[in-house]
Parts: C-alpha cells; sequence; structure tokens
C-alpha cells in the first residue's frame, strides 16, 4: 500500500487535471462532456480513463477514433469514463497516474510517453506507475516498453497494442508509385502534377523521430521499391521526421518546399499538421496521402488514399475483454494487422471519382489488392521498425534519400 502522502499528492494532481479533463471532453451537443455515461446498457463498476496524444480528441482521427469506440461501449455497458487532453508531455504521466488514484481501473494512453508508467520517470517518488497500482489496467499503443531485457513482461497490468501500419504503408508507397508513374492518363486535367522522370519524387512527413513513426517510412519505402522496380524507375525520397502534430501552417509550408523540389505525391503522418498538407496538395495541384482516419474526402482527389490506424478497434476490443473478464487470459503485446481491420489502406472509392481512365484505375486496384494478399499469406514481409527490426536501405536501391 502506498503512503498517505502520496495519495495525497495524486489526488492534488488529480484536481488539476479535472479542469482540463472537463475542457477536453466539452464542446458541440455531447451529452457526455463531462465525464459520466449512464447507458441502458449492463451495469458495471468500470471505470475508463483516456489520455490523448498532444493532437487532441477532435483530431483527424487517431485520438477521435478510440475515443467515440469509448463512448460508445460507456453507452452499452454504463460505465463512468474521462478524457483527459495533457497540456504539456510532462502532464502525461501526471495524468495517468491521477486516474489511476481516482479508481480508474482501466487507462488508455495515446501518448509516445511511457516514461512514468513504466520507469518511473516524473512519477510519484520516481515509482513506475504500473508498480503503484497492480490492480489497474494500463493500455499504451504504437510502442512495446513493457519489457526486461531478456524479453520477459515487466507488468502484466501494461497491454502494448501494435498496429502493423509497416504492411498499410507498404500499400500506399506502392499505390503511389502506380499512380504517378500513370499520372498523365490518370489526371489530364485538373492538376499541376510534374511531368516525368523530373516528377519521380516521393515525400514523407512524421511527426516526431520515433520507431511509431518510422514504421510507416520504412514500409512506404519498401512499396515504393517494389512499384518502381515494375516500371525499371529511380525515385526520390524526401522524409522529415520532426514535423509535429500540430502547426497546420507549417505542414502546408514543408509540403511546398517538397512540390517545388519535383515530388508529386507526400504521405502525411503527422496529426493535424497533415491538414495543412492536403491543402497544399490541392492548391498546388499535387496528391497527399493521410493516415489514421479516412480523410480521402478532406480534400477530394488530392488525397490519393489514407494509411488507417483505427485506434477504436483495440479499444473497443480491450473493454470488452475487461468487461467479460477475457482481459487476463491475453497476451500483454497485442498485434492488429492488415486482417483485423484495424490497419489497411481505404477503398479509393474517393480518387476513384477523379481519374479520367477508370480502367487503368482498375488496374491499379487490381495490383495493389494483389499486393495485399501477399502480405496476409506472409509473401511478402515488410520490416516493422516498431518491434525493433532493423530497416536495411540496401534493400530499396530504387530509393534515395533526399533532405528535404
Amino acid at each position: 500500500m502506498k503512503r498517505t502522502f502520496l495519495r495525497i499528492v495524486s489526488l492534488c494532481l488529480c484536481t488539476t487535471l479535472l479542469a482540463v479533463c472537463m475542457t477536453g471532453c466539452g464542446g458541440g451537443n455531447d451529452s457526455n462532456a463531462g465525464s459520466k455515461s449512464n447507458g441502458g446498457g449492463t451495469a458495471t463498476d468500470l471505470k475508463v480513463g483516456f489520455v490523448t496524444s498532444a493532437s487532441g480528441q477532435n483530431d483527424n482521427g487517431y485520438n477521435r477514433s478510440a475515443v467515440e469506440a469509448i463512448k460508445e461501449a460507456a453507452g452499452e455497458y454504463g460505465f463512468e469514463y474521462r478524457i483527459v487532453e495533457p497540456s504539456s508531455s510532462l502532464s502525461v504521466g501526471q495524468a495517468i497516474e491521477a486516474l489511476a488514484e481516482e479508481g480508474y481501473s482501466l487507462v488508455f494512453n495515446l501518448e509516445y510517453d511511457f516514461a512514468a508508467l513504466i520507469d518511473g520517470t516524473g512519477a510519484t517518488g520516481n515509482v513506475p506507475i504500473a508498480e503503484q497500482y497492480p490492480d489497474t489496467t494500463f493500455v499504451i499503443y504504437n510502442d512495446n516498453p513493457n519489457v526486461n531485457e531478456d524479453g520477459s513482461v515487466k507488468y502484466k497490468n501494461v497491454y502494448s497494442c501494435l498496429f502493423n501500419v509497416n504492411e498499410a504503408s507498404y500499400l500506399a508507397g506502392y499505390l503511389a508509385v502506380q499512380m504517378n508513374e500513370n499520372h498523365a492518363a490518370l489526371f489530364p486535367q485538373g492538376y499541376n502534377l510534374a511531368p516525368l522522370p523530373e516528377g519521380r519524387g516521393i515525400g514523407f512527413m512524421g511527426g516526431t523521430d520515433s520507431a511509431g513513426i518510422r514504421v510507416y517510412s520504412y514500409g512506404y519505402m519498401m512499396g515504393i521499391q517494389a512499384a518502381a522496380e515494375e516500371y525499371d524507375a529511380q525515385y526520390d525520397y524526401y522524409p522529415v521526421y520532426d514535423a509535429g502534430f500540430t502547426d497546420s501552417a507549417a505542414g502546408n509550408a514543408t509540403a511546398g518546399n517538397m512540390y517545388q523540389s519535383g515530388v508529386n505525391v507526400v504521405f502525411a503522418d503527422c496529426g493535424n499538421v497533415g491538414d495543412g498538407v492536403t491543402e497544399r496538395a490541392e492548391s498546388d495541384g499535387r496528391l497527399a496521402i493521410q493516415t489514421d482516419a479516412d480523410l480521402d474526402d478532406t480534400h477530394p482527389g488530392y488525397v490519393a488514399t489514407s494509411v488507417l490506424k483505427i485506434t477504436g478497434v483495440p479499444t473497443r476490443a480491450l473493454i470488452d475483454a475487461k468487461v467479460d473478464g477475457s482481459l487476463s487470459g491475453m497476451d500483454n503485446l497485442l498485434n492488429f494487422d492488415l486482417a483485423s481491420g484495424a490497419t489497411g489502406i481505404t477503398d479509393l472509392s474517393v480518387i476513384s471519382g477523379k481519374v479520367a481512365d477508370s480502367a487503368l484505375f482498375d488496374e491499379i486496384k487490381a495490383k495493389v489488392n494483389a499486393q495485399a494478399d501477399k502480405i496476409k499469406s506472409g509473401e511478402i514481409d515488410v520490416v516493422n521498425a516498431q518491434i525493433g527490426e532493423e530497416f536495411d536501405p540496401s534493400t530499396c536501391p530504387r530509393v534515395n534519400v533526399k533532405t528535404a
């Protein structure tokens, strides 16, 4: 049992965070604004806490998908929930600790910050939060820091959810080259795509330099490589790994620089920064690829596809497992691949309505689907940086990495 001093500190933090939470949950006509839902479902004493990433709960899909899953489940089960939007990365650990202290027995964290939870850095007394609250279930995304050097699990009450977005990003890279190589036929009017061969440039913008971001980039490069081989082409690749997640104006400017360098497609994996990328794609007559949610119709005809990371899928699965008691029997590392429905690319229906040569685009879609089938069968193995797999640039000789 923790000392009384620690309990008082945590409660003080919780009082501060309550104001943050109430602000984060408000807006619109959401009847659940505040913290609680008393739906008509089965009554339960479960309390669910949710800490968003820096993009907040109203982002382009990464947080929003999970929040919507929590609200839907709360309506069915009748449990209490609280959404917290930390004011800075330093408050993430405080938010998690305060929620656990208040009795939220299932706490999700979508921020790339696990130091206080796993290592104790910044936690009360520098004791890992997972150790302080062994009866609380903590769920983290995009990384698996909950392992010892020998590979064993550190804390049985911590679950790591990984999305095989490496596979979906491969498909996006493969599609990008297929569309670019055929853009004269697909987009003869209303666009300003750089002609080939000068237009064989593809960009990538990630919010932060981490395994959770590079997993997209490496899969994307492998997909570019596969399609470039088909066309005996060389592609210049412009990656940015420090775009942040909130400044859409900066995303617009960086994308503009890429397009001026002969890039025709920019993949945005950077939260709200990606909004600026898609805006610039439309204004410059180029193409963009979005992430997390299906954002193809935000700028119809200029978003080629979206790489999906549907956080609501594992969020709902873990809530259900917590309620029915099956969670304790699940592995602490959970992977969600193409077959799970938690990741993939969109059905391309929006961009299909904008191409001039539908028959040609149907052939391209069939090629992409064939690549997806090979990934699912294991014939194509896409490197997965988020589980520690190393990417060897020599495996992509047709992709020349440049400075944006």
